[in-house]
């Protein structure tokens, strides 16, 4: 994603569609800034593109759970590896929509060691749900609750502490809550990085952005599609706001190294222009 990826969103050619197969309770759940977003879970096709991903063993060697109040009453945890030494550098990582497993994990590690003078912060908006399965992803993402998942935020926000500078990344479902993220930062917010997520389309709310934003997409992407970017492109400029764009010759969730179709050399191409991005903005 840097070495991952997933999904959650869709062109707006499938949400016209979408939105007439909402019940009412998957309007009460949708998230972020796509009512549609729960919806997706009964397009066959967005969950058949999301091949099962590979096993993987992994034990944290650098990273540790960490137990965060939130203002609903609910505790929540995230994965958390900190920086050796003192440092206002804090990146938000949010999973794709398998949750926050061993792969996301690793990857916090990994940013970590790419970034030694930042803390990665790892959050699970899925409260502990990990999905083996295409079916139980398509479930978890459906029963996500956007109150809660800015709960969640606020109180990474806290833990991270007033005088941090915030960067935030995630893959499809988290390259959404990336952007969501940056917006509830405020002030805080230092640099986001979207994977072919649902970028936010109220320009009103772009235009209170105080972070640049890197966006990361496939051209072969059915959902989050070329048409969808050059929509983001229009709005964030509209807003004022800039945005750097890269887009290669790849599908969804190409960045996912769990996926049989990954692209491992866009995945590293990515990876570096992230690094870079982050380095630029979180010194």
């Amino acid at each position: 994603m840097l070495t991952f990826s997933f999904c959650i969103f869709v062109c707006f050619a499938l949400v016209t569609t979408a939105k007439e197969k909402k019940s009412a309770s998957h309007e009460k759940k949708s998230c972020c800034s796509t009512e549609s977003f729960a919806s997706l879970t009964a397009d066959k096709a967005f969950v058949n593109a999301h091949l099962n991903p590979e096993p993987l063993t992994f034990t944290a060697t650098t990273g540790a759970w960490v137990t965060l109040k939130t203002t609903d009453g609910t505790d929540a945890k995230v994965f958390e590896v900190k920086s050796s030494k003192p440092t206002t550098n804090v990146i938000f990582m949010i999973h794709e929509w398998w949750g926050l497993n061993e792969y996301i994990q690793r990857e916090a590690e990994q940013l970590q060691q790419s970034l030694p003078s930042t803390t990665v912060i790892a959050l699970d908006l899925y409260d502990g749900k990990v999905a083996k399965d295409r079916e139980a992803a398509g479930k978890y993402m459906g029963e996500v609750n956007k109150e809660r998942c800015e709960a969640i935020i606020r109180a990474a926000i806290v833990h991270a502490g007033t005088n941090a500078k915030i960067g935030t990344i995630g893959w499809c479902f988290g390259g959404g809550w990336s952007m969501q993220a940056t917006l509830l930062a405020g002030k805080q917010a230092a640099a986001c990085v979207l994977y072919y997520g649902m970028p936010e389309t109220d320009i009103a709310k772009l235009k209170t952005l105080h972070a640049d934003v890197l966006g990361v997409f496939g051209k072969k992407d059915k959902w989050i599609n070329p048409e969808v970017v050059a929509k983001f492109e229009k709005d964030m400029k509209q807003a004022g706001k800039k945005l750097t764009v890269k887009s290669y010759d790849a599908d969804h969730a190409f960045a996912n190294p769990s996926n049989p179709q990954f692209d491992k050399a866009a995945t590293e191409d990515a990876r570096k222009i992230t690094l870079e991005f982050f380095k630029g903005r979180l010194r």
